[in-house]
């Protein structure tokens, strides 16, 4: 299908205007002005090899595939903490003020809606800024306003929204999430299974604008993944891959490629931002806890490999420490054996930046469901897996959590989006000089 040119504004909506967003926000305008590298952004700043390695044609993806340019991007959001991005920016303090404050003109425009927030959901959080309605319905209708609203007032062509929020509490699919009519009926009816992270999903599909969650939160759910197909809108997610499940999905493919085995792994994090603390609480813990056990299994197949992985003890923990603030702690213990059995160990201190991390994300993942739109794909984006914890797959499909095969799969699917041979590898073998 023919993509559609990335003309007028695309405007980024986030739900959440906190550590990420701000971040966000601050380094795509620097950028713009000129004072920074989109560093960690595949869509700004990697090639993309177009046939045999012999014709030596490699352009950037930002070349080869029509995405919206980062001077039509505009930003708008929500939070229930009513400070601006800027004053938002300065209490994350993931920035220098140095780097932040030549930035302060621009952050102070970006201002949060009030948001559809509930304490029952995000026990360690605070704000006045909330949106009050009889129901959950009416929740959802007031985004879909303020989506219109925004859009509107950017004078954007297109949108897209990300989830960019804290972790809510573990919550599993229950009948109310099997059809659009018991959603919305549950809606109506304050059905505590629909948390506000659903809402701002169904009100995005509704809406027609593309939609990621880059958090733990339920959101893959058979009502709203027929709703974005019938809508042809694209849907991603879930939970953004920074630091210490990053390194797992480097490091555990070369393990397995060697066939070394692994005894143990513990993990555990140090974390004193706002995300620190809401994971505080067991409960949103336990929907975080999730998204990061689950990567080892999937990538290892101890079903395949028993004598390598069956008894493999995996073990995740998120310490709450204020003092490290955004700069998160990650330790890992890996406990390997290899020839005749014999033991070796893996100790890994990340000391790394969760919304550095996060950052480019955000900007990738938006910038490909507009493209994703614009090609007439939608629903579940199985090939954006590569920028998530946890990806959101069709049903029957079976998550893939290998960095180098999500990698490939997502430059293939460009390549094809371009009009170009996706990459076997294969006419290697063929070709001496390829």
């Amino acid at each position: 299908m023919p993509v559609s040119a990335a003309d007028g504004k695309l405007l980024i909506l986030t739900a959440g205007m906190g550590a990420v967003s701000t971040t966000f926000f601050a380094g795509v305008e620097a950028i713009r002005r000129g004072t920074a590298l989109p560093i960690g952004s595949i869509s700004q700043m990697q090639t993309i090899r177009l046939g045999r390695r012999s014709e030596g044609r490699n352009p950037r993806i930002r070349e080869l595939v029509p995405l919206a340019g980062l001077g039509d991007l505009e930003f708008a959001g929500w939070d229930p903490v009513p400070d601006d991005a800027y004053a938002a920016a300065r209490r994350a303090a993931v920035l220098n003020p140095q780097d932040l404050e030549p930035l302060r003109d621009f952050l102070e425009r970006i201002r949060p809606m009030p948001a559809a927030f509930d304490r029952e959901y995000v026990r360690r959080l605070e704000g006045g800024n909330v949106k009050r309605a009889a129901n959950k319905w009416e929740l959802a209708q007031a985004l879909r306003e303020d989506i219109r609203n925004a859009r509107s007032a950017s004078g954007a062509a297109r949108t897209v929204l990300l989830w960019c929020g804290s972790t809510e509490i573990y919550l599993a699919a229950t009948d109310c999430h099997q059809t659009l009519e018991r959603f919305e009926r549950g809606m109506k009816e304050n059905d505590p299974a629909i948390a506000p992270s659903q809402l701002y999903a169904y009100a995005a599909i509704a809406e027609g604008v593309p939609y990621a969650n880059g958090s733990p939160n339920l959101s893959e759910i058979p009502a709203l993944e027929r709703l974005a197909v019938e809508r042809g809108v694209p849907i991603a997610g879930k939970d953004f891959k920074t630091g210490q499940t990053l390194v797992k999905t480097i490091l555990a493919p070369g393990f397995k490629a060697r066939m070394l085995g692994i005894h143990g792994w513990f993990s555990t994090n140090l974390l004193g931002n706002r995300d620190g603390e809401v994971l505080d609480d067991p409960d949103s813990f336990k929907a975080k806890e999730v998204t990061k056990s689950g990567v080892l299994d999937s990538i290892l197949q101890p079903e395949l490999y028993p004598e390598l992985y069956r008894a493999l003890h995996h073990r995740v923990k998120i310490n709450y420490y204020p003092p490290r603030g955004d700069s998160k702690e990650g330790w890992d213990n890996i406990d390997i054996f290899g020839w005749l059995g014999y033991p070796m160990q893996i100790k890994i201190d990340f000391l790394c930046r969760d919304s550095i991390l996060a950052a480019p994300l955000v900007l990738d993942i938006a910038l490909f469901l507009d493209l994703a739109a614009r090609s007439g794909r939608g629903g579940i984006q199985e090939w954006m897996s590569f920028f998530f914890k946890s990806p959101h797959v069709d049903a029957g499909h079976v998550a893939e959590h290998d960095l180098f095969i999500q990698h490939f799969r997502l430059k293939n699917t460009l390549r094809l989006i371009a009009g170009e041979e996706p990459l076997t590898h294969l006419s290697e073998d063929d070709d001496p000089g390829a």
